[in-house]
């Protein structure tokens, strides 16, 4: 396959996503969530081959250009898999108790989207690429990943690529909490090796890949978190 053929079939993957289907982690099939899609650049090959794909944003822009590349890759997939809403107030898998109170409270339950279905914990794989060291502080990182792991099945994998610490500790600056000045210039929240063992505990995840870091000529540090949920 030419180079061109292979950017034509995985865009700009993260090329440690990319190590996830080389390892048969990831299959089509899967119901794959990408919470924080931006444009879609890790998208293209689960459109292209029969993954059941969703996503979210804040950006009204990105979910545009999200629904435009589903339109044109999987013509199946309802827009409305694509969602402009935060990470930490995601509304998959909240309809299913709308609807319920509606019945409950017996209002005409056709008003309600056939289409919607309960999706809470029946995602197989959740993404989060590049989107976690964005967060304010310590609470709202943390509601983020509560609600990312609310909507994955158990048994499913959780994978993210986030700014942490690692490696860089004498080069950034603390401005408070977890939030820290970096020598690219950008204020980020970072976490450490200590902080992701922890949360993966306290969540109920196990670690199926050893946390792995990239240093880039100490500016800054991306690592790579992949668990799956036990429970």
């Amino acid at each position: 396959m030419s180079e061109g053929n292979l950017q034509q079939l995985f865009g700009s993957i993260d090329i440690y996503l990319f190590d996830q289907l080389l390892k048969g982690r990831l299959i089509p099939g899967m119901r794959v969530l990408d919470a924080g899609c931006g444009s879609g650049r890790n998208l293209t090959y689960f459109l292209r081959s029969g993954y059941e794909v969703f996503g979210v944003d804040q950006s009204e822009e990105a979910i545009g250009e999200v629904r435009t590349l589903a339109s044109i890759l999987a013509p199946h997939l309802p827009a409305n898999n694509f969602r402009i809403e935060p990470v930490e107030q995601m509304t998959f898998g909240r309809e299913a108790n709308s609807r319920q109170q509606k019945v409950i409270s017996k209002e005409i339950f056709a008003t309600a989207d056939a289409n919607e279905e309960n999706v809470s914990e029946t995602f197989d794989v959740v993404l989060s690429s590049a989107v976690l060291h964005f967060a304010r502080n310590e609470e709202q990182w943390q509601a983020m990943v509560d609600e990312m792991w609310r909507v994955l099945r158990p048994g499913g994998i959780f994978f993210a690529r986030l700014a942490s610490t690692i490696g860089i500790e004498d080069e950034i600056i603390l401005i408070g909490g977890r939030r820290y000045h970096l020598p690219d210039g950008s204020d980020r929240f970072l976490v450490d090796e200590a902080m992701l063992k922890r949360v993966t505990a306290a969540v109920g995840g196990q670690f199926i890949e050893p946390i792995k870091t990239t240093v880039v000529e100490n500016l800054r540090a991306m690592t790579t978190w992949v668990v799956r949920k036990n429970r």
